[in-house]
């Protein structure tokens, strides 16, 4: 099943590090978050990717353009410019990559795959967030309920303490707890290809419109996962991510 992956938003909320390189390349252990969420859906077996890019798409291209050079050794002859490679990085992803427009919205970046996807159910989610969800079992999920679209609904932790308060006094402190209550969008759709019909263009903002309407016709499901996930929308995000990375226990692994 193809892997679409949206790549070209401008990452403004990280501007620490998209200054000067897109969102999807900030790295988490040395290697871009973009490579985490593809290596997370290889673990699955899924290894046809489609990147759609927009904002300094010629660093993502690049990155992959150059991926052996950058991850194995090599002798080169500099009287000839002859490479000889050694250990070279194996790894079996097909990695196709669309510039989808510098102000597209989210489903215009969808909408610009069309020509690629098909007529084949395909699973998309943001170049920001990192997942353990399990894909088989979203996959699984999906093809049991008969309907368009399935996206992978979380509950992340919340950023502060939780205090329950009656007259003044404290009886219950969580220290920065999940969200029991409040079910978000965490990406990780599986999308009949149908839904591509519901983008009208470039302006079309996945997560209104096309997701309102398809969730009106109760052809939007979601697949509940209460392990582990994180977006990457600022610096404290990637700060703990890359805490996860360095304890040797990264969840998403």
């Amino acid at each position: 099943m193809k892997v679409v992956i949206l790549a070209g938003g401008f990452g403004t909320r990280l501007s620490e590090y998209t200054d000067v390189i897109p969102k999807p390349m900030v790295s988490i252990g040395g290697k871009p978050i973009l490579w985490h969420i593809m290596n997370h859906y290889a673990s699955y077996g899924h290894n046809d990717f489609y990147i759609a890019l927009g904002y300094k798409s010629e660093i993502i291209k690049d990155y992959f353009i150059r991926y052996y050079e950058t991850n194995s050794d090599f002798t080169i002859d500099l009287s000839n410019g002859d490479i000889e490679v050694h250990n070279k990085s194996k790894i079996n992803w097909k990695v196709t990559l669309v510039n989808t427009g510098l102000d597209s919205m989210t489903g215009g970046r969808l909408k610009r795959l069309k020509e690629f996807i098909g007529f084949e159910t395909f699973m998309l989610t943001y170049g920001d967030g990192l997942s353990n969800v399990n894909i088989n079992s979203l996959i699984n999920f999906h093809n049991s309920h008969n309907k368009m679209v399935t996206l992978t609904s979380v509950r992340p932790q919340a950023r502060f303490g939780e205090l329950k308060l009656v007259d003044d006094k404290v009886i219950n402190f969580s220290e920065k707890p999940s969200m029991h209550d409040g079910w978000i969008n965490g990406g990780y759709f599986v999308i009949n290809p149908q839904f591509l019909d519901y983008i009208d263009g470039d302006d079309t903002i996945l997560e209104k419109k096309p997701l309102e309407t398809v969730a009106g016709e109760g052809r939007l499901m979601a697949f509940k996962h209460d392990g582990f996930w994180q977006c990457m929308d600022t610096k404290r995000d990637r700060d703990l991510l890359e805490t996860l990375w360095s304890s040797g226990s990264a969840p998403w692994l």
